[in-house]
């Protein structure tokens, strides 16, 4: 198992959720402000792009402000085609990260490839680092994927094109892996990744690299569109693997819309692994989705509310309570299945649908503890939240 900056990925640990700036690394204000964002929405590990000299000298500055800030939040470096003279000639810049992301596809060509590979290794063991072998589709070595293509043209039966590009992202990952602790890197500060498109693309390669390494792995697929598409697809590749056990560090790859939330990546990687049982990150709330019986918006306005609400109040009961990451919250819209769902949840409120009493039950722990109705039901029932939370959930001791 690796450690970064505190942070274990691989073993027995759980699933780490990483994201990534989309901020000008030479902007120390801008990029310091999101790393923070990042952070507090609950992104475990956050990297940034260090594709100049300038973006290089910045990263020890947008460290200090983060720590000003108090912001730990571990900083992982990316660098491509130039890593290995921004870290020679900034070796601040290597001191300040807690991880280097390398691509093998884009570390040099040719003989420089091997040498300027080596130099970025040399840099990692010297400063201690981790570094995560990140293969691409988009920029995979290309005199690899030809040695793999000539080799496979030799088979009695050669395979596809697509069985090839699965296997030579596979060799390639696995054979700079081997480089890297043949140059003195330890195993154990390995970590791989083989970024593709098409869900049953990762799902084939990560399964094959599981079967042939035992280094952690970073899931993600790359490029993974905007808004239900991107969030679709990274969680039908991805979920598939985590049930199979595979991954340690997931990241959503979600193109924002123009000056979109850049935390809305986390989000989804939280929820991803929280649906699945595999970590609490907060509160859930579950609500339904409406029908006939429900021609009212009061539901789903106060299900949006209590969403909204536990959000911003989870990073104050992180701090002060234990455990309240598991709290569920149920918000139904009528008798069908209301009173039910609701005795499910910590705590749940049957909403009347179209026709009912205008009275709305609320359930704690499975019993009915008091009746809502009138225009402050909203309010009642955030307050019934927080007594619940101040109740149930010890207080966290102050170290």
């Amino acid at each position: 198992m690796a450690m970064i900056a505190g942070v274990g990925v691989g073993g027995t640990v759980p699933v780490v959720v990483q994201s990534m700036t989309n901020t000008d690394t030479e902007d120390v204000f801008a990029t310091s402000m999101q790393v923070a964002q990042l952070a507090r929405a609950g992104s475990e590990l956050v990297r940034i792009t260090v594709n100049t000299r300038e973006a290089a000298a910045a990263v020890p500055r947008i460290r200090d402000r983060l720590a000003q800030m108090n912001v730990e939040v571990p900083l992982i470096g990316d660098f491509h085609f130039n890593g290995h003279k921004l870290l020679t000639e900034h070796p601040e810049c290597a001191q300040a990260l807690a991880k280097l992301r390398i691509n093998p596809g884009n570390v040099g060509k040719g003989a420089r490839r091997d040498e300027q590979f080596a130099q970025l290794i040399e840099i990692a063991c010297r400063h201690d680092k981790p570094v995560r072998i990140g293969v691409n589709w988009g920029s995979l070595d290309q005199a690899l994927l030809a040695r793999v293509m000539d080799e496979n043209a030799k088979r009695p039966e050669p395979k596809d094109a697509t069985e090839i590009m699965r296997e030579a992202m596979v060799t390639s990952a696995l054979e700079s892996a081997a480089q890297a602790e043949q140059l003195g890197l330890p195993g154990n500060h390995i970590v791989l990744s083989c970024k593709v498109s098409g869900v049953q693309d990762l799902i084939a390669i990560y399964r094959e690299l599981a079967i042939r390494s035992d280094y952690p792995l970073h899931l993600g697929l790359t490029e993974a569109g905007m808004g239900s598409k991107g969030i679709v697809a990274s969680t039908a590749a991805m979920a598939v693997l985590l049930q199979e056990g595979i991954g340690d560090t997931i990241r959503v790859s979600l193109t924002p819309e123009p000056n979109g939330d850049r935390t809305r990546e986390v989000i989804v990687a939280q929820e991803i692994l929280q649906t699945m049982g595999l970590r609490a990150f907060t509160p859930l709330v579950a609500a339904c989705p409406g029908c006939g019986r429900t021609t009212s918006t009061v539901f789903q306005e106060l299900a949006q509310d209590i969403q909204s609400y536990v959000r911003d109040r989870m990073p104050e009961w992180r701090l002060a309570h234990v455990g309240v990451e598991n709290m569920t919250l149920a918000v139904m819209g009528c008798v069908v299945n209301g009173p039910g769902e609701s005795k499910h949840a910590s705590i749940g409120i049957s909403l009347p649908g179209t026709g009912e009493a205008p009275v709305a039950p609320v359930y704690v722990d499975g019993e009915r503890v008091v009746t809502l109705r009138g225009e402050n039901i909203a309010a009642e029932f955030r307050a019934i939240v927080e007594n619940y939370v101040a109740r149930k959930y010890p207080a966290r001791q102050s170290s």
